[in-house]
């Protein structure tokens, strides 16, 4: 998808489709409370054209809500799309990114290439406390987003991917000179920066398991790391036995295919002190469940357990282009957890890179496993701070459904930085708890740990068990298992991959 932004009058502008915001302006409450939708832009010609099915009641102005107009009188667009917001007083920057990518899934499946999207109008309520670069950027990210589709390996695939999208800024700069516009223009690239990233984690994810493997898995992040300017190792079976990582490689025994230990580094130049941020991901390119194998519905899904793993290459995708002034370092862990002859066995104990010995009681609960070793290979390489990402309980899914995601951290201060960051990634994370009480029920009686501790309080049961590996390092664990995969599509994105965790880990990092 090609982008260009335009700073010309946004009625003149000619294309194939025009989207401009509207938002709810009813403040009262109550069932006789009836919407009251305005269209945010001052192009008076433009809100000549929508005039009409404003007034007439039909349109509300919802979040993502749609109407169509064909040949709208007085502008140079073939048609207007009005993409609403929901209530003026609580749109934020997020929602101006799902109304984006509302207006690019609107215009794919109808054959329409060129979509222009009009920015809010600086003089308009909404825009309090959110600049131009700010809603700039969210609306690029958006169009990205939006642009993505799943059927990657259809015979008949036909492509509906937008041709051109227009960013048109008018009206959304307060005071148009030089500074504020080259503000837009930089929030305008960042944007795209971000937008790719995320996709291109989510092309990592969608990718069915026999055509990522651990190994082409290491091969694609490290063309990555080329491409962008970041230094890479990819390391195999030699590189886990030479580092004792006897946890990762319980979970990867069990397959002829072998693991990958993906490392990537981001120096920036003049910064040789400081924090060291550590990334680490979960990536198990596919899950069977091991011996304790899982049931065969849905099984399909599990070519996403490495969606942790695939959002912090995605996020230090992004790092290497914006480059923020902190050293990162990102340790990935990949393997398949199959079930064979050589596959580990319920009552196994293995002993893991720190030291620490692990009974393991389910082979399913094998995310653990690799992380617990990624986290002690990253403070071994220097890291101060760690965040983990992975699709690791499905126990996350039954407390905060598939609308938000587990956050888990032993450290305020870290965590604060990455509660900052959700406001402007617009990603949906819930802190739940760590503690002694979850650490009492992984305790085993033959090793040290063991990889599962009953059924209630699943989620901060494996998080205290990474907790033991990240230890009195600052760390938070992203569990991303119930948001990572779109159940069904919605007006913004497609059913498929999400991308979750890209744009709350590169903010987290930029932070420092």
């Amino acid at each position: 998808m090609r982008i260009e932004i335009s700073f010309a009058p946004v009625a003149g502008i000619v294309t194939e489709m025009l989207a401009v915001l509207a938002a709810d302006t009813q403040t009262e409450k109550g069932r006789d409370a009836k919407p009251l939708p305005i269209l945010l832009t001052a192009d008076a010609a433009v809100q000549a054209a929508a005039a009409g099915v404003l007034q007439t009641g039909e349109y509300k102005g919802g979040a993502n809500e749609t109407v169509l107009l064909h040949a709208p009188a007085g502008i140079a667009a073939k048609r207007l799309l009005i993409v609403g917001l929901g209530k003026l007083g609580t749109a934020t920057m997020h929602s101006v990114r799902e109304a984006a990518g509302t207006a690019v899934r609107f215009a794919k499946p109808r054959g329409i290439r060129e979509v222009t999207f009009a920015l809010p109008s600086s003089a308009l309520p909404f825009s309090e406390g959110l600049s131009g670069a700010t809603v700039t950027r969210a609306a690029v990210e958006g169009a990205f987003v939006g642009d993505f589709d799943a059927d990657t390996y259809r015979s008949e695939r036909k492509d509906q991917s937008i041709q051109t999208f227009t960013l048109a800024v008018a009206g959304t700069l307060a005071v148009p000179g030089d500074a504020e516009r080259a503000a837009v223009e930089a929030a305008f690239a960042e944007g795209a920066i971000i937008g790719e990233s995320q996709n291109f984690a989510r092309s990592l994810v969608n990718e069915p398991g026999n055509k990522l493997t651990p190994t082409i898995l290491g091969q694609r992040a490290a063309a990555m790391a080329q491409e962008v300017g970041l230094g890479w190792e990819v390391h195999s079976t030699e590189k886990l036995h030479e580092l004792k990582m006897g946890a990762f490689w319980s979970v990867s025994q069990g397959s002829p295919e072998p693991p990958a230990l993906i490392v990537l580094r981001y120096e920036p130049e003049g910064v040789a002190e400081g924090p060291l941020l550590g990334l680490v991901g979960k990536g198990i390119t596919f899950d069977t469940g091991g011996i304790s194998i899982k049931p065969a519905d849905n099984m399909e899904k599990m070519k996403y357990d490495m969606a942790g793993g695939a959002a912090m290459l995605g996020a230090m995708r992004a790092i290497a282009l914006l480059k923020p002034k902190v050293r990162v370092i990102a340790v990935v862990c990949a393997a398949e957890n199959m079930p064979s002859g050589t596959a580990q066995k319920p009552g196994d104990v293995q002993t893991a890179m720190s030291g620490k010995t692990i009974e393991i009681i389910n082979t399913d609960a094998e995310g653990r496993l690799v992380l617990a070793d990624g986290l002690t290979y990253a403070r071994q390489l220097g890291a101060t701070h760690l965040i983990d990402a992975a699709t690791l309980t499905g126990a996350i899914s039954v407390a905060l459904g598939r609308a938000t995601a587990g956050a888990f951290s032993n450290d305020d201060a870290a965590y604060g930085k990455f509660e900052s960051a959700l406001a402007i990634s617009g990603e949906k994370f819930w802190r739940l708890p760590l503690g002694d009480a979850y650490a009492e029920l992984i305790k085993s009686d033959i090793g040290d740990i063991k990889n599962t501790g009953g059924r209630w309080g699943g989620a901060s049961i494996a998080a205290e068990f990474l907790h033991e590996f990240a230890e009195d390092t600052p760390w938070i664990h992203l569990d991303i298992a119930g948001t990572a995969w779109v159940e069904e599509k919605r007006p913004f994105i497609a059913k498929g991959p999400s991308g979750i965790g890209v744009r709350s880990t590169l903010e987290w990092v930029r932070s420092y």
